[in-house]
């Protein structure tokens, strides 16, 4: 039940000691001394007890309106006044219960991080898009704790939480709906071209998302080819699995005599806690068919899994039949972190340009797209559950195939030239580098020899 609380009056006054005299103050009676208060308390939209200490009114009837508008107010109206955007946020974070441990770490981050601190203190009524639009071009401006520009997921995560205030009733429109962060680009996958190289070398610097030349992955692939990881490394490499789905493939998810591995399980970490789960999404759960030579990599990865149970087991060791594919000496699953940080360390021994694992998720979509691979057979590679996706992110072409479709390009409208006259093909002979590309044959060239 509301209760109507009090009206009462004080002031700013201090003591001998310093301590205010609020209420105490002799001069109270006195008129103009001192302003009104209200306190009282009903319960907000979530049946919980709210308690509101509104001041500063000049008469003590002043005071009692606007109590008795606080009483009256919808209980939505009420929530939305008394509560911050920070405490809206753990109650957003409290409701969502069905979501994933690592995607929860991932929301907690973006709130603690930086929702809270920007915008925590407003209360839910005082929301607007031009407040929202000033504050994220400031936070826009600034770098996370990885030194590089925030991503908009805290954006999305800030439009998730007022849509859930206005399903409850406490918003009558999500102030966030429209906005976008201003200056955030998100990193495109960028080839380690020898330019890129020879530029990482002289002063450090490499792409935040990098992908490796046919050349440079072979030359990664060769100096592992002893790690007991090799295959782990081949399957990211060429068939663009995910550290998760690598490190939560079991031996019954593949079937080796009809080339084919399911993925079926994703091992994954959650700060310190390692979390397996089915994959995210239903395009996750996809069928990966396996080349020959990927099929030799997996027997003889398996063989030498099987060598060590047996060398366990004879040393008095213990040994666990996991089912794992990629197991620790004592046949228990990896820490995908681990996986993590033996990539890193067989990089630098390699002595090639850094690329994350996940990059090499990149590397395998853009070699199979330079192969003949169309979208939609990347798409099913990786378990995209959006062409858009595929398309956007991990089609980095690599140069070789630029260079044909740049030839083919020029081919055509050479073609065109040469039924029109000479002017075009002569201009371009007065102006032929003295070499080619790589090695390759130039496109004037041709066109000398196929007249």
């Amino acid at each position: 039940m509301p209760s109507t609380g009090s009206i009462f009056k004080r002031c700013g006054c201090r003591d001998q000691t310093g301590k205010r005299r609020e209420k105490s103050c002799p001069h109270l009676g006195e008129r103009g001394h001192g302003t009104w208060y209200f306190h009282c308390d009903a319960t907000d939209l979530l049946g919980r007890a709210e308690r509101a200490r509104r001041g500063g009114f000049p008469s003590q009837a002043a005071a009692r309106r606007a109590r008795d508008n606080w009483l009256t107010a919808s209980e939505a109206r009420r929530t939305a006044d008394g509560w911050t955007l920070q405490r809206w946020l753990r109650h957003w974070l409290e409701s969502r219960t069905h979501i994933r441990p690592t995607t929860r770490l991932n929301y907690s981050r973006d709130v603690d991080l930086v929702l809270v601190p920007h915008l925590g203190h407003y209360r839910l009524a005082d929301l607007d898009a031009q407040l929202l639009r000033t504050v994220f071009e400031r936070i826009a401006a600034t770098l996370n704790s990885k030194d590089k520009p925030q991503s908009p997921s805290a954006m999305q995560h800030l439009r998730a939480a007022l849509n859930l205030a206005v399903r409850e009733g406490l918003l009558d429109t999500n102030p966030a709906r429209h906005i976008e962060i201003v200056g955030y680009r998100k990193p495109h996958a960028q080839v380690w071209t020898d330019g890129r190289v020879a530029h990482w070398q002289a002063t450090g610097e490499h792409p935040a998302v990098a992908v490796r030349t046919a050349e440079q992955l072979t030359c990664f692939l060769d100096s592992a080819a002893g790690d007991p990881l090799f295959a782990l490394w081949w399957l990211a490499a060429l068939r663009g699995l995910r550290r998760g789905e690598l490190c939560g493939l079991r031996w019954a998810a593949i079937d080796l005599n009809h080339g084919v591995l399911f993925v079926e399980r994703n091992r994954t970490t959650a700060g310190y806690q390692i979390v397996e789960d089915e994959p995210k999404t239903a395009a996750g759960r996809r069928p990966v068919a396996l080349d020959k030579h990927t099929v030799t990599v997996l027997r003889a990865h398996r063989r030498h899994q099987l060598d060590q149970r047996d060398r366990q087991r004879a040393a008095g060791k213990p040994w666990t039949d996991s089912g794992y594919v990629f197991t620790r000496p004592d046949g228990l699953p990896i820490n995908p972190n681990y996986a993590t940080t033996r990539f890193r360390k067989l990089t630098d021994r390699a002595g090639l340009p850094p690329v994350l694992l996940h990059d090499l998720r990149h590397g395998a979509a853009s070699l199979a797209h330079q192969a003949g691979a169309d979208l939609k057979t990347l798409q099913d590679l990786l378990g995209h559950s959006s062409i858009l996706v595929t398309a956007d992110t991990y089609t980095s072409v690599l140069p070789q195939a630029q260079r044909r479709c740049a030839d083919a390009t020029a081919t055509l409208v050479l073609a065109a030239a040469r039924r029109r006259g000479k002017k075009i093909t002569n201009q371009g002979r007065k102006n032929r580098p003295t070499h080619d590309y790589e090695g390759t044959t130039s496109l004037l060239a041709v066109q000398d020899v196929n007249p």
